[in-house]
């Protein structure tokens, strides 16, 4: 386990993936002791005030085994929430032994294809009738900004043969199959069993619109989760309270610097320095890069060490860098992470 609180003051360990380098990396620069101690992903248990938040996938539209993906869940209380559906979603809940069918509530950030792609599998597994798939007795309900319904609208009508052959042929319940749209506008957007969520812009570009970014809390913890987002001072505005911050970033090789693709690709979103001066006006406990970008040039792409060094040009705290399974236990204002990794 790896501990830091709001003092700065941490006590780490893992094992020695990406993610442990790049907090050994920033712990090293400001002279810290780190010690190096095994430790696999571990199931989820929530204390009656604290959270637990798990990376499902930390990855971007490029196809990768190890990266799904961006998807994430919070546990918090009797409550498990998901945030965005990005590819193979349904398979890290189950590798976490969380049934799919278990999903109280599903959050999305916009609706580029690599957030919500996964949303299909979530909505149809989870309504099947195997127990370890949860077997959904009520309908899913989604949030997310103006132009959910509409997209909610057509994954139930792509596969309404679906549902229609398992309650003839299986017996399950149409109670169980329904998938529920909530459109909202910025603001509080969910609160139950003392579980707050509170939706508030972020910037992804002039046309991608709606983008929304997340704050979660429960027991007086706070998780925040950007979104896809150009630096925005909205988001520094709204995460004031974060002990947990996990923000995306893309960077490419400065040979690169004229290539009109990258170039579009780099506008919508926070480069590390960028990111850095985030970090560094929020004040988290712990800072997560998650969906993190890396564009290949002739040298191929940028590595970790460096992303963390232009980082540090503008933020010295805790900082790491996200892995598919990655959890995070939030409780009294202090984060424990366990660092497992996908098979």
């Amino acid at each position: 386990m790896k501990f830091v609180n709001r003092s700065k003051a941490s006590r780490t360990g893992g094992t020695s993936l990406h993610a442990v380098a790049a907090m050994i990396i920033g712990l090293s620069l400001l002279g810290r002791p780190v010690a190096a101690i095994a430790q696999e992903t571990v199931s989820p248990r929530v204390q009656d005030t604290g959270m637990v938040v798990t990376l499902l996938g930390t990855g971007t539209p490029l196809l990768s085994a190890r990266r799904f993906g961006f998807s994430n869940i919070v546990q918090a209380g009797p409550l498990t929430l998901m945030f965005d559906a990005g590819r193979g979603s349904a398979i890290r809940l189950g590798q976490l032994g969380i049934p799919v069918g278990r999903i109280d509530a599903l959050f999305l950030t916009h609706f580029h294809s690599d957030h919500v792609v996964g949303l299909p599998d979530i909505f149809m597994t989870g309504y099947l009738g195997l127990k370890s798939l949860g077997g959904r007795q009520t309908p899913l309900q989604v949030y997310g900004p103006t132009g959910t319904k509409p997209l909610i609208d057509g994954i139930r009508q792509a596969f309404s043969a679906d549902a229609k052959i398992r309650h003839n042929d299986e017996k399950l319940s149409f109670d169980a199959m329904p998938i529920v749209a909530h459109e909202f506008e910025v603001g509080v957007v969910f609160e139950q069993s003392g579980v707050k969520v509170t939706a508030f812009e972020v910037d992804h570009g002039e046309h991608i619109k709606p983008s929304i970014g997340y704050q979660v809390d429960y027991g007086g913890n706070a998780v925040v989760f950007s979104g896809d987002t150009r630096h925005s001072e909205n988001l520094i505005s709204k995460s004031q309270n974060a002990d947990l911050i996990i923000h995306e970033m893309a960077a490419a090789p400065s040979e690169t610097n004229g290539n009109p693709v990258y170039q579009k690709i780099l506008g919508h979103h926070t480069s590390p320095e960028e990111a850095g001066d985030v970090f560094a006006r929020v004040k988290p406990a712990m800072a997560v890069y998650s969906h993190a970008g890396r564009l290949a040039g002739p040298t191929g792409v940028p590595s970790w060490g460096e992303i963390i060094k232009r980082t540090r040009k503008n933020y010295s705290g805790p900082l790491i860098i996200g892995e598919d399974l990655m959890q995070f236990f939030i409780s009294e204002n202090t984060v424990a992470i366990a660092v497992g990794g996908a098979d």
